[in-house]
């Protein structure tokens, strides 16, 4: 069998690159996709990950942009291989309370983190159909499942990723394609870190095992979810939040 190609979208960011290093595990050949705003600190992550002998890719697309999705994701197939495997964990927030979040700050949002995932999905969906196989993983939010202040937008656009995957499995469930999302709480990376101290102490009261995950463990729940033995698991959501939110 020839190798297995994944894309993972935002594949530079912290909880990005824990899954360049959990999914190359499996022998896995990884395109990393990053925005071209974010070319240079993505290119130096990547020669680090080279460095560490993981056979991993750049793809700068924004997967916002449709067109851009489609140019990107053809030549990779071409040039790289069939992508076997989808990690959908390109993302943003911008974060305002309802009465002073503006349009632009709303579709910035929507367009990135659930707009993204029908892009990227659509033109992987095919081939995968074609080829029996597949791997679809989204990464959603625990504050996509209850909510959070400040983040209507944010918390909108992860819970329509939790339906989309819920409707996307039912549709290629007989096609050997599994879909599942992967909902973490708060992990520790840079967008943890600009949370004000006080705020972060709240916010670990609340965690039931104390502490905010490591990317590295949100990137084992989706190795788990891409192997081949995940094959009876789709159009689940698994929580990663150390009982933060559970229902």
């Amino acid at each position: 069998m020839s190798q297995q190609v994944v894309l993972i979208t935002g594949g530079t960011g912290a909880i990005g690159v824990a899954l360049c290093r959990e999914l190359a595990k499996q022998d896995l050949l990884i395109v990393a996709n990053c925005h071209a705003s974010d070319q240079q600190r993505s290119e130096t992550v990547i020669a680090e990950l080279v460095a560490e002998d993981i056979n991993v890719q750049l793809s700068m697309f924004d997967v916002a942009d449709p067109d851009s999705c489609e140019t990107a994701i053809a030549i990779i197939e071409k040039d790289i291989g069939p992508i076997n495997t989808v990690v959908n964990a390109a993302g943003i927030t911008r974060d305002a309370k309802l009465a002073k979040l503006d349009s632009k700050q709303w579709n910035d949002v929507m367009r990135t983190n659930l707009d993204g995932v029908f892009n990227v999905t659509r033109q992987c969906i095919g081939p995968m159909t074609t080829r029996k196989f597949g791997r679809v993983i989204n990464i959603s939010s625990v504050n996509g499942q209850r909510g959070q202040i400040g983040q209507t937008n944010y918390s909108a656009a992860k819970a329509g990723m939790t339906g989309f995957t819920k409707a996307l499995a039912r549709e290629v469930a007989r096609d050997g394609i599994t879909v599942n999302s992967v909902s973490p709480g708060y992990v520790n990376s840079p967008m943890i870190d600009a949370v004000p101290d006080k705020v972060k102490v709240k916010l670990i009261s609340e965690i039931p095992v104390g502490r905010f995950a490591e990317p590295s463990e949100i990137a084992r729940a989706v190795g788990f979810l891409a192997s081949r033995e995940s094959g009876y698991i789709t159009g689940t959501d698994l929580s990663v939040n150390g009982g933060y939110h559970i229902f």
